[in-house]
């Protein structure tokens, strides 16, 4: 086994885990009911979350995107994954893009997407699928 490449790829994946979310990762247990379709597992934030989901509509000509993550994708202050945590999402959340802009690079894709709908923050364009062309911000 060649160890360099083998410590290149551990490492990597750790990187990936520490960006894609800082959530806690716990397995279901065998026999536990599957609550991931449940209204009460309707909201996209990870329980405990400071940010409430907004009730009002997102507009129609919002750009969207889907979380792709393994893990509990989380939110950040400024484009960087060393900025503060705001909270997380969950993979298969869809979620309102208002523009992207280039920030850190996160596995080869330095682009990094700020929320829509008025929530405050940033998350890795590396772990959500966009839906629609999203603009760059205007600085």
């Amino acid at each position: 086994m060649n160890r360099p490449r083998t410590w290149r790829r551990v490492a990597s994946g750790l990187a990936a885990l520490a960006i894609a979310g800082s959530g806690p990762l716990a397995a279901t247990p065998a026999g536990a009911a599957d609550v991931t379709n449940s209204p009460a597992a309707a909201s996209s934030f990870v329980p405990g979350d400071p940010l409430p989901a907004r009730s009002a509509p997102t507009p129609v000509g919002e750009p969207r995107g889907k979380v792709v993550s393994r893990i509990t994708l989380s939110i950040r202050e400024e484009p960087t994954s060393q900025s503060g945590y705001l909270g997380g999402l969950r993979p298969g959340t869809v979620i309102p893009l208002f523009c992207k802009v280039r920030g850190e690079n996160v596995d080869g894709n330095n682009l990094w997407y700020l929320l829509g709908d008025a929530r405050p923050g940033y998350v890795a364009a590396r772990y959500v699928e966009n839906q629609s062309p999203v603009p760059y911000c205007r600085r």
